[in-house]
């Protein structure tokens, strides 16, 4: 397979050099890292990140120019340095260990950058391209003292220049300069923000800026017209992968042909013409899950004669799309439903910032979401490397993935949002044809935000193959909802909390949980760390977290509609201690097998969710016990708690009234359900301080999810579960009603006759 291929293309031999080429090169060494992960001492000093940075456009034909260059830092507004002063290990940032330099990077500095090196002989006649994975913000190139084409400005998105025309045929001269004024500037910065480079204390999540050049730069020869790009879109309903082969070079209508293999079979192929859709057969295809993420291999080559372009590529064949499943808007993979749980990445490291120091690296993250039983990762307000998304494409993940917002404390201007939209559009086209990448995040809570409407469609009219979150966390922070896109997403921490379903939008959680632990010896400022909710010991951490996953799986699922949910997060990251890993990742704080056995529970669980539990809408009912011995029992409320208490024929009026509740569709949630007194009408069935009460009913979010409870199916009756509490159910002991969770730390969440505690009859009313 492709995959298989990729990481084994090797590059060319190159003759480089960091040092200028009349200046005597300074000395390099790596800074202490604050921590160091099990990559730190494996960083090559000469060649860091030697793998083939693009695996879904190979060619064999390739050279890197990771390692030391010479470098300088000089006033925003200077021009070239006469000298370079300082040496420094790209790709890492300067804020970084890795780097050599470790140093804070403001708005008032501009980075040079120098190296040299010569063409292969084996590349005459072609064309050679100077290309950047990442270079955060303003990036401008200099070959042998001429401009190769124009400024660069975006963080995230690869760019490429063709420098054929500025080389010397001997030793050239690459010389970058970049400017990144991180949060003083409009752009796109995600959670960077400029501080302090060492440790320090604070509650803050927001982390170290990452400024300058911080991915792969690498050589790569060409034919004159070549193929730039794959856009490929699986087709399960024919069985076809429509391909959109891009190009540059005078490439545009040339003929060219694609090929679908497996194992080195052919499976289809197709010709058309550059930058038009066509079709290329792939009969009874193997979907792509997470389960079983199969890849086939994919070949495309002009057919315009001899030494036209050829590249390699891989596909996965699967579909995503929200429709109804029982009646609940859901997200479908291949046409079915399958719960979406994974963790929120952040995609920081303690000693390469915001690059992993080695492939592997970059890899053990998204493997450690496999081995906890995820099947989802959020990749959060940053973009990662092309290897990264072949990581979730090989191993088998599903990506969400955040646009990186602009700052949070400000309102973009003309020029910001222009320059936002085009890079959204330009990492859009890099990652469209990765298979793992299932959904894009416009917005998350606000952060920047404005006009996510209109943003939502551009995005789906631009990649119509894959689900819109126009905004993560409507519910927090002064964001706003807008209305459209595939999901509605709400945050809730510690959560999991429900988000409200709708007729039209799949209900996802985008962030929920935050439990804390730490880890003395692997601590980012030793004393420093927090989290949501701090959990006294490992056990207590596993034990809340399983119950976290177990409430999802037994009722925001099934009774609430939730379909997808996000845990914040796989690895502490700087003062955050709410991993499940600690940051240097060499210590998994949860009990693995215990995390997976839930995570599959929860996703098998999916599989067979069945139609939500319904209730009489509009009409009166009583609720009985059904624990054995006290099934003459039922809810009424008294002095305005909730009691239970035995009603019969021979019962007064009054007692009869206060046991007779009209059920309403759920004030919180349309598919759950609000209980109100039929001789206080207004005043509904609520838990507050744990404790069930009558209280009359308020505009507040808070009441009303507090006064909405969705059923689950129970032996002999339904099981009343918090709308805003998954896991904690209505249950009565000592005929009072609490809100209450088996196992729990209270007395009435003692774990005895649990669940027929939690148990009720929905009965003809005894008051119609």
């Amino acid at each position: 397979m492709a995959a298989a291929v990729a990481p084994a293309l090797a590059a060319t031999a190159l003759l480089v050099s960091g040092a200028g080429p009349s200046h005597a090169a300074p000395a390099w060494d790596p800074k202490p890292s604050p921590m160091t992960t099990p990559w730190t001492n494996q960083v090559p000093v000469d060649n860091p990140l030697p793998e083939y940075p693009r695996p879904q456009l190979t060619r064999p034909d390739w050279a890197g120019l990771n390692g030391i260059w010479d470098f300088a830092v000089t006033s925003h507004d200077a021009g070239q340095p006469a000298t370079f002063g300082e040496r420094i290990r790209v790709p890492f940032a300067p804020e970084s260990a890795l780097s050599g330099i470790r140093r804070t990077i403001t708005q008032n500095d501009k980075l040079w950058y120098r190296r040299t090196f010569t063409v292969p002989s084996g590349w005459n006649g072609r064309r050679v391209q100077l290309n950047f994975g990442a270079s955060d913000w303003e990036t401008t190139v200099w070959v042998n003292g001429k401009q190769a084409g124009a400024v660069h400005r975006g963080g995230y998105d690869a760019f490429s220049y063709d420098i054929t025309p500025l080389l010397n045929g001997g030793t050239n001269t690459i010389v970058v300069s970049v400017y990144d004024p991180t949060e003083t500037g409009g752009q796109a910065i995600g959670k960077q923000r400029v501080q302090d480079v060492t440790p320090h204390p604070g509650r803050s999540i927001v982390y170290t800026a990452s400024s300058g050049i911080w991915q792969t730069v690498w050589l790569e020869p060409t034919a004159p017209a070549h193929i730039t790009r794959l856009d490929m879109v699986p087709r399960l309903e024919d069985n076809t992968l429509r391909v959109t082969v891009r190009g540059a070079g005078g490439a545009d209508g040339a003929g060219v042909k694609v090929t679908v293999s497996s194992g080195g079979t052919a499976v289809g192929s197709a010709t058309g013409t550059v930058g038009t859709e066509f079709s290329v057969p792939v009969p009874n295809a193997r979907l792509w899950t997470p389960e079983d993420p199969f890849l086939y291999d994919v070949t495309a080559e002009l057919t315009g004669g001899t030494g036209a372009d050829r590249v390699g590529s891989y596909t996965g064949m699967r579909s995503i799309a929200v429709k109804d499943v029982d009646g609940v808007r859901r997200p479908v993979l291949n046409g079915r439903f399958v719960f979406q749980t994974g963790t929120l990445d952040q995609g920081y490291w303690p000693d390469g910032v915001y690059t992993a120091p080695t492939d592997q690296a970059l890899r053990f993250d998204l493997q450690q979401h496999k081995d906890l039983g995820f099947n989802m990762v959020r990749k959060h307000i940053k973009v990662e490397p092309q290897r990264w998304f072949y990581w979730a494409d090989r191993l088998g993940l599903l990506v969400w993935q955040d646009m990186p917002s602009m700052d949070s404390s400000k309102t973009p201007d003309t020029a910001a949002r222009a320059q936002w939209e085009t890079e959204y559009r330009a990492i859009i086209d890099q990652h469209r044809s990765s298979p793992s990448l299932i959904q894009w995040v416009d917005q998350n809570e606000g952060w920047g935000q404005y006009d996510q409407a209109r943003i939502a469609d551009m995005v789906k009219a631009y990649d119509p193959a894959r689900l819109v979150d126009n905004m993560s966390g409507v519910n927090c922070c002064a964001a706003h909802d807008g209305g459209n896109g595939d999901v509605v997403d709400n945050h809730n921490y510690v959560g999991p909390g429900n988000t409200p379903a709708e007729p039209v939008r799949a209900s996802v959680l985008g962030e929920y949980g935050g439990l804390g632990y730490r880890v003395p010896g692997h601590e980012w400022y030793p004393g420093g760390g927090f989290s949501y909710e701090d959990q006294p010991s490992l056990s207590a951490l596993d034990n809340r977290f399983a119950g976290l996953l177990d409430g999802i799986r037994e009722n925001a699922m099934p009774a609430g509609g939730l379909s997808a949910a996000v845990y914040t997060q796989i690895t502490d990251v700087e003062n955050e201690a709410n991993g499940l890993l600690t940051y240097d990742r060499q210590v998994v704080k949860v009990d693995r097998a215990r995390v997976r056995a839930a995570n599959q529970a929860l996703i098998a669980a999916s599989r067979t969710v069945g139609a939500t539990v319904k209730l009489p809408v509009g009409q009166a009912v009583s609720i009985r016990v059904t624990t054995p011995g006290y099934t003459d029992r039922y809810i009424r409320h008294y002095d305005g708690l909730g009691f239970t208490e035995v009603v019969n024929a021979a019962s007064g009026d009054l007692l009869k009234k206060d046991a007779t509740w009209t059920v309403r569709a759920g004030l919180a949630n349309r598919l759950c359900y609000s209980f109100e007194s039929r001789n206080y009408p207004g005043e509904y069935l609520r838990h507050r301080d744990f404790r069930v009460r009558r209280e009359p009913g308020e505009s507040s979010t808070g009441y009303k999810e507090d006064a909405t409870w969705c059923p689950v199916r129970g032996s002999g009756g339904v099981r009343l579960s918090a709308a805003n509490y998954p896991g904690q159910y209505l249950r009565h002991i000592n005929a009072e009603l609490w809100m209450a969770q088996s196992g729990g730390s209270h007395t009435w969440d003692n774990p005895a006759s649990f669940t027929e505690d939690t148990t009720w009859a929905i009965e003809p009313p005894w008051a119609p």
